[in-house]
């Protein structure tokens, strides 16, 4: 619970801050889209961090516990220069710390579930650590758009700075560790102290000793490169994913477009809007798969809790048919004033019936499948689908202006059409290819 309060307070961090960036344009006298730079930035830093982080989480004298309450309390004072910037470049380089410094759960928060469950259970933890990932960001405008109508935008840093304090409080106090040779490691650094015989090492603590500081390096800052650009599975996955999550960001700049410009919502009832995207995610689509993984998947684990990867993908392939169909829905019947508002807003809860199917199958299978390198393909995967996250919300605003709501959508509709394949392919193939990875699970 405690990692995805986490996960939930740091992913908040980079949507909370989009209502306020007509504050932000007005006050440093720059552009609506260098003030998106705030957005960019925050979502760059923390595909960044976990590259660094979720390694170093591996390295049994460091551990996971320690690297998740540090770094946030770092990112919780970081967020006291960003309120209080004297000009614009000192705003977005700390937004961009901040993403990079409190990042370490984004990609982590999966490899902490495998730590405490067994593989059966762990599928569900990671189902509702994705529906935080997924929630917080939609959350954000809703919360950011009153507080930056009412006090301007530092209020929604403000917003920000209160949650992850908060939950740095509760993580100092109530997180342990769950990573078992950081825990091993630090058992026998105790019983070397009160017997006072050096011999007594874990077996984490032995093989680390045996390892040359540069293939520490490689472990802790090439593999998730590595694995995410030269894996084909994992950077397909990868790429997928990013798309997906590409677009979640740029209807960040969507909405208002259409419930502001077209349909006449101030800032708070344009966040409200998002509500649909969150309801069908929390009620709607996380409940169904939990149902489908109980009655249907339950039956294919052996004796010894573990499946093969590809049994994730069914979902997955219902998923990808929900995106095309919600973003050609959502494009021409948002461009339109005599069309209702709730019809967007239906059409987006599709969205997210298929966002929220294609994220959890591909976190399980990415966990079941690498589970040796599970933080750095995580890690991985972060990485790329924040960079996406940064980089569409740069065009998104003229890209709908230029071609209209209707056939930006229809041109994002078509990009998810290519990638509808890649689940079904998975299913039937996926064991053949996986065999051939090195990194990759064999023996299920």
């Amino acid at each position: 619970m405690l990692i995805w309060l986490l996960t939930f307070a740091i992913y908040v961090g980079s949507a909370i801050y989009t209502p306020g960036i007509p504050g932000v344009s007005e006050q440093f006298g720059v552009s609506s889209v260098a003030a998106t730079l705030g957005l960019t930035l925050f979502v760059v830093g923390y595909g960044l961090g976990p590259m660094v982080w979720s390694p170093l989480s591996e390295i049994p004298m460091i551990g996971r516990s320690p690297t998740y309450v540090l770094t946030l309390f770092v990112f919780v004072f970081f967020n006291f220069p960003v309120i209080y910037a004297k000009n614009f470049g000192m705003l977005l380089a700390f937004r961009f710390l901040t993403g990079f410094i409190g990042s370490p759960a984004l990609a982590t928060g999966a490899a902490s579930m495998g730590d405490m469950w067994s593989p059966v259970a762990r599928d569900y933890m990671i189902g509702i650590w994705g529906m935080f990932a997924i929630s917080a960001p939609v959350l954000g405008p809703m919360l950011g758009g009153f507080a930056s109508s009412a006090k301007g935008w530092t209020w929604t840093i403000w917003q920000l700075l209160w949650v992850s304090a908060f939950t740095f409080v509760l993580l100092f106090f109530l997180l342990p560790e769950t990573f078992a040779p950081n825990i091993l490691a630090r058992r026998a650094r105790r019983v070397r102290r009160i017997t006072g015989n050096q011999q007594y090492m874990s077996e984490s603590e032995i093989e680390i000793k045996e390892v040359k500081p540069r293939d520490v390096l490689f472990e802790s800052l090439v593999r998730p490169f590595q694995l995410c650009f030269f894996e084909p599975i994992v950077f397909l996955l990868n790429l997928y994913i990013s798309l997906i999550y590409g677009i979640l960001y740029i209807w960040f700049e969507a909405f208002p477009i259409v419930f502001e410009e077209i349909h006449g919502f101030n800032p708070g009832e344009n966040g409200l809007a998002f509500m649909g995207i969150l309801v069908s995610t929390c009620c709607i689509t996380l409940p169904g798969y939990f149902y489908w993984k109980y009655r249907y998947q339950s039956q294919h684990f052996d004796a010894n809790g573990n499946i093969a990867p590809e049994m994730q993908m069914p979902p997955a392939c219902v998923g990808c048919f929900a995106l095309p169909i919600s973003l050609f829905w959502f494009g021409w019947t948002g461009n339109f004033e005599s069309v209702h508002w709730i019809v967007p807003i239906i059409a987006s809860m599709l969205f997210a019936v298929g966002g929220c199917l294609i994220f959890n199958c591909i976190f399980c299978y990415l966990a079941h499948a690498y589970p040796k390198y599970a933080a750095s393909v995580l890690a991985g995967n972060d990485f790329m689908r924040s960079s996406f996250g940064a980089g569409f919300p740069l065009f998104a605003s003229a890209m709908f202006h230029n071609l209209g709501v209707g056939w930006a959508c229809t041109l994002l509709g078509c990009l998810t059409v290519v990638f509808i394949p890649f689940p079904f392919i998975l299913l039937w193939r996926g064991r053949r290819i996986r065999m051939a990875s090195k990194y990759a699970r064999h023996d299920i």
